[in-house]
């Protein structure tokens, strides 16, 4: 900023100068060479793109139910001068279940549609551990989506909402991007839906920590938390990766970021609609990078390859013969230039299938076959209520009120409220409610409401008529 100072003080400096009254001087005027004209340099523009491919990124927003297990009391901020139904639940629930507050934590991020009946693509960190998932289309519709499945080891999740005719968008060729090559991403940063950003490729192949099964896309495209799932498209129109991960170091971006590669992705989406999780190569072996000194003592030109460091006993690895010492220089006909690009061809690589593994030992080269095996999978089982508590539909835990309970309250019929979760959280209803009628239909029990919750259709809505200390309100509630 002061160089920049200085040199507009200097402008302003000479053109007073020139200005300044006085005897005019007569300069001979310069006869000018003729140049060609220079090129004439444009940027792209990417409003066509837009306005083909942006209809098939959604907004994903999800929500997770947090449990407050702390609390002792299922009611801990009741008390006798606030809540007039205090002495109902103390007299007659001395010892009551442990019902703790629960409270939501939402997150957003992106996705795109990639079938016609709508199945969708994103990161599995955006719908980690989420109680519910929701698609919102940029025509304002939004749906419940289905978790499919996810792999946390790629950082992939694949969703599918009840929907026809979607719109989608074409999936291209990592492999063809080359760096300095224009890319743009849609998705919804910090929740503005469908903002696009553009860059260049920065680098390809890289590998993060802790993230061996994925030659990232490394791109100077302006990624921000939301972007997280959505689309990383070529001048083309076509996916070439899903924007997954920053570098940073304030949480925000620095011109560091990286998408996973779209047949990567595509791979991974389609064994988890097939078999519900994903199974990847095994070789057994742990590797470190060479260096020349390294490399040097093997009798190695040059420092490629990834060396074997340990090898599990009884393993892939083992049964084929590769031993601590060895260099890994090549798999099923790829080269292999560096400790970080063996994990992602293995990984690929079938299990049960047979592979050519090209290893450098006492200074030659030699070719093994071996057997891959699987890796242990990380799929995590699906979120389930607790076992004690069913929560119904519209996410409510119910209980059936006893005789003593039902004259505390001032009542003959009805059935308690002790959970809520999910959508119904945004209603007005509470734990300690009771649910008297569902629109004109007494309620006399937890099995009476869910059979009548039974024949509400998706979509639908129902008036609950709700007693709340001496009062009672009618509150609708949306069925999904």
């Amino acid at each position: 900023m002061p160089a920049m100072r200085i040199l507009v003080c200097l402008a302003m400096t000479a053109a007073l100068i020139g200005c300044t009254p006085g005897k005019p001087t007569v300069q001979p005027v310069q006869q000018s060479t003729p140049t060609s004209p220079a090129p004439l340099v444009t940027l792209p523009d990417f409003s066509s793109l837009v306005a083909k491919e942006g209809s098939a990124v959604v907004n994903i927003s999800s929500t997770k139910i947090v449990h407050d297990t702390d609390n002792t009391d299922p009611f801990p901020q009741s008390s006798p001068d606030n809540d007039p139904f205090y002495d109902f639940f103390h007299r007659f629930m001395p010892n009551p279940p442990q019902v703790p507050h629960d409270y939501q934590s939402k997150s957003l991020g992106s996705g795109f549609i990639i079938s016609h009946d709508g199945y969708i693509l994103t990161n599995a960190h955006v719908i980690d551990d989420s109680d519910e998932v929701t698609v919102k289309l940029t025509d304002k519709r939004e749906f419940r989506a289905k978790v499919i499945g996810s792999d946390k080891r790629a950082d992939i999740a694949l969703l599918k909402i009840r929907a026809k005719a979607l719109p989608i968008v074409p999936i291209g060729d990592p492999s063809k991007l080359k760096v300095g090559e224009w890319v743009l991403a849609i998705g919804s940063p910090f929740g503005f839906d469908n903002s696009v950003t553009a860059g260049i490729v920065s680098a390809k192949g890289r590998s993060l920590p802790d993230e061996n099964y994925v030659p990232f896309i490394q791109t100077d495209v302006p990624i921000n938390p939301g972007n997280s799932g959505g689309p990383l498209f070529n001048m083309k129109g076509e996916v070439v990766g899903i924007n997954s991960q920053i570098y940073s170091r304030t949480g925000g971006y620095m011109g560091l970021s990286f998408a996973i590669p779209i047949d990567v992705a595509m791979n991974i989406s389609n064994q988890l609609r097939e078999n519900g999780k994903v199974s990847r190569g095994k070789l057994g072996v742990e590797i470190q990078e060479l260096n020349q000194d390294l490399a040097k003592s093997f009798g190695m030109k040059e420092a490629n390859g990834a060396l074997v460091a340990s090898v599990e006993k009884g393993g892939p690895a083992d049964q084929a013969g590769i031993r601590p010492g060895d260099v890994i220089i090549g798999f099923n006909g790829k080269d292999v230039n560096s400790s970080t690009e063996l994990p992602a061809l293995v990984g690929a690589t079938k299990p049960g299938s047979t592979a050519d593994v090209k290893i450098w030992r006492d200074g030659a080269a030699q070719n093994l076959s071996v057997k891959i095996g699987e890796l242990a999978s990380t799929a995590a089982p699906a979120i389930q209520a607790p076992k004690q508590l069913h929560i119904n539909r519209i996410g409510l835990g119910l209980k059936n009120l006893t005789a003593d309970q039902k004259s505390a309250a001032g009542v003959d019929h009805g059935i308690l409220i002790v959970k809520v979760r999910g959508a119904v959280l945004q209603s007005q209803l509470v734990e300690g409610d009771i649910i008297l009628a569902m629109n004109h239909t007494d309620v006399t029990s937890v099995d009476q409401f869910n059979d009548l919750l039974s024949q509400v259709p998706r979509g639908g809505s129902v008036a609950l008529l709700i007693k709340r200390g001496n009062s009672s309100i009618y509150i609708p509630i949306k069925v999904d």
